[in-house]
């Protein structure tokens, strides 16, 4: 769980302000302001959704600087309490409620600082998808930069090998790729990733309504991103229990749970709630088979065509041209304050 995770980082003084208290919308002031949220979401053309680990709490994983966060706790000299394991957590209703935008057409791009894996694990499509902070369960191959979304946990952090090797064959004829496989999980030190960075920045930048759900915004480059969409004439919409500094800043500020704001603006939608089957792995929005960097280890549950898909996958020779980022010829680096890789609400 994200107290294992978070004792597997290296030592680092400067977690942030922890522990700050919640606020809580009256529920008729929470009926007005998702109202005004419905209203945004529906004039909006491209709307672009970041997440912190405020979506996860509901499904039984800690955040880091809530009340009952593990940083919080631990500046106490408390221990945090849960009796969950990341390959047993399932979407909340937040996560849940982000796929059903993503597939009525109104969400275009979700960029997410958890580490958890549930977006992946609840659908969504993973081109649509930036994890600027990685996940548990994915390892990529140092060599070809192929992606292994897994079962279970990696069980590794740090961008460190993880002791496979990637099994990838370019064509018939040839021997497998044999990189080193390595986590994706970053540690304080490590820089964000190039392709995650880059599709967030240009997403950003496109959209005219960003949406925080669960994220104090506190570490960037990752706080930063919605307000690019400020900056070329989009809104902010901040859903979270904490105050931000970033609140100055937004068109309008909720404070309530966000599992309880989803529903009421998925009512207003007239959208359903997507139901949860199982662990689901979806590579394109466009199309349901995967792309040929990425080669899940599971089967999705109660999901035939994917199934088969995912069998396919394995048969076929990747297209190696189509799935080449565009290089980047600057590094980003993170800013002076530390990563949370799954931030708290």
């Amino acid at each position: 769980m994200s107290v294992n995770y978070a004792a597997g980082l290296s030592p680092y003084a400067n977690k942030g302000v922890c522990g700050l208290p919640e606020v809580f919308d009256s529920p008729e002031e929470l009926k007005v302001k998702v109202e005004t949220l419905a209203q945004l979401i529906k004039e909006s053309q491209y709307l672009v959704v970041h997440s912190g680990a405020g979506i996860s709490t509901s499904a039984g994983i800690p955040d880091f600087r809530g009340p009952k966060g593990v940083w919080t706790l631990e500046e106490k000299g408390e221990l945090p309490h849960f009796d969950i394991t990341f390959e047993d957590a399932r979407p909340s209703l937040t996560h849940m409620a982000v796929l059903g935008l993503q597939r009525a057409g109104y969400l275009k791009y979700l960029i997410s600082q958890n580490v958890d894996g549930l977006h992946v694990r609840s659908g969504f499509p993973r081109d649509l998808l930036s994890e600027l902070h990685g996940n548990m369960f994915v390892e990529e191959c140092e060599k070809c930069g192929r992606q292994y979304v897994r079962e279970k946990v990696i069980g590794v952090m740090g961008l460190k090998p993880t002791g496979r090797y990637c099994d990838f064959v370019r064509s018939r004829g040839l021997r497998a790729c044999r990189g080193k496989l390595m986590s994706t999980i970053l540690d304080w030190e490590d820089s964000l990733p190039d392709r995650d960075l880059n599709k967030a920045d240009n997403a950003s930048r496109q959209a005219d309504l960003a949406l925080t759900l669960g994220t104090s915004l506190q570490i960037k480059p990752s706080a930063d991103l919605p307000l690019l969409t400020k900056r070329k004439g989009g809104k902010v919409v901040i859903v979270n229990l904490q105050p931000t500094k970033y609140d100055k800043h937004a068109y309008l500020c909720i404070r309530a749970y966000v599992d309880e704001v989803m529903k009421q603006l998925m009512e207003l939608l007239g959208l359903d709630v997507p139901k949860w089957e199982g662990p689901t792995v979806c590579e394109s929005a466009t199309a349901l088979e995967t792309s040929a960097d990425v080669k899940p280890e599971h089967k999705p549950a109660k999901e035939e065509l994917r199934r088969d898909v995912f069998k396919e996958e394995r048969k076929r020779e990747a297209q190696d041209d189509s799935v080449q980022e565009e290089s980047v010829s600057v590094k980003r680096e993170r800013g002076d304050s530390p990563v949370d890789m799954n931030e708290e609400k």
